[in-house]
This record gives structure tokens, sequence and C-alpha cells, in this order.
């Protein structure tokens, strides 16, 4: 079985190895030979990202028909009430189809949560809010997409976990290896 890396990818890192020359890039934090993503997020997102050595393995966590959740924490503007959030339970209609229900749960912001580096902005006439939402797809931006058509914009987006991998402790910048 393959080893697995768990990575906190910070704000305005792109998922891959290879420079782009605007970005900074997993090669200027993760120096392992063999290990390629299992899966992306955004550059204007944080968090989980998962590395392993191993293709099968790599296919297994990627592959939709495993449906391994994931866990995301999102700030958004506004404060949703019960029936958005029962909307991003039933499943949010985007213009690439239905998504599949999710969990949604008002949360309070994440006790110890790192600076952004750029920060979110900040309006004061508007307030923000955090939710955990739970996936188990994963279509172009979803969550960002599925909390604007609901009414509450994304402010920022973290991934918490994968399946039974977390965050938890592993700061912005630096990796945990596991064994698969």
């Amino acid at each position: 079985m393959g080893r697995i890396l768990l990575f906190n990818k910070p704000y305005g890192v792109i998922c891959q190895f290879s420079r782009d020359g605007m970005h900074p890039t997993l090669a200027d934090y993760i120096a392992m030979p063999g290990f390629y993503p299992a899966g992306r997020l955004d550059t204007d997102s944080e968090g989980l990202l998962l590395l392993t050595d191993d293709g099968k393995l790599q296919h297994r966590i990627t592959d939709p028909k495993h449906k391994l959740p994931k866990t995301y924490w999102v700030q958004v503007e506004g404060v949703p009430d019960q029936a958005a959030l029962q909307r991003l339970r039933d499943g949010v209609q985007l213009k690439d189809g239905m998504t599949l229900p999710a969990g949604a749960e008002s949360m309070d912001e994440p006790p110890g949560l790192w600076q952004r580096d750029p920060p979110v902005r900040f309006r004061k006439d508007i307030s923000t809010s955090w939710l955990q939402l739970t996936l188990r797809e994963g279509k172009n931006r979803q969550v960002r997409r599925m909390t604007a058509a609901v009414g509450f914009p994304t402010l920022r987006l973290i991934r918490y976990a994968i399946g039974d991998w977390t965050l938890d402790g592993i700061a912005p910048g630096k990796w945990s290896n596991q064994n698969a």
C-alpha cells in the first residue's frame, strides 16, 4: 500500500509541482519525489490536499464511485437561515445540473483558525458566518457555486477533511506523512 501526505495548502498555491511563474506551487512546500496530488483545490481555496506515491490509491481517492466525503469550512457573506441550509442539504440546481444532497450545518468560526494572507475583505455593513458542508461529489468550484445559489457567497473556503483524513495538527504550508 502506498504512502500519503496530508498537506495544508495555503491560499494562492496551485495544486501542481510544475511552476507557472505566477503562483507558488506544491514544489515550494513538498520535496518528496514520486508524490502526486489525489484531487485538486482551487488556487483561492485552502486546506487539506492529499498526495500519494501510489497510482491505484490516487485513483481510489479521486474516483467519484467511492464517494469519499469531503468536508469544508465555509465563511459566507450573511447568515444563512434554515431554509437556505435545507436547500444545500437537498441539492442545489446549478448550470451544469443538480448537486447531490450535502451535509450543511451552521458552525462557529473554527477554533485556532489561522489568518489568511491576504485577509478576507471585511465590510462593516455585511455580517459573515461559517458553515460546515460535506459533499460526496466534486463539480468545478461546487461549494462556491452552491452557497451563491442559495444567496450566501463564499468568502473563504477551507477543506477540512477527506474521508477520515483531516487537517488536525497541520499548520498552513506544512504536511504530515501517513500510511494508507
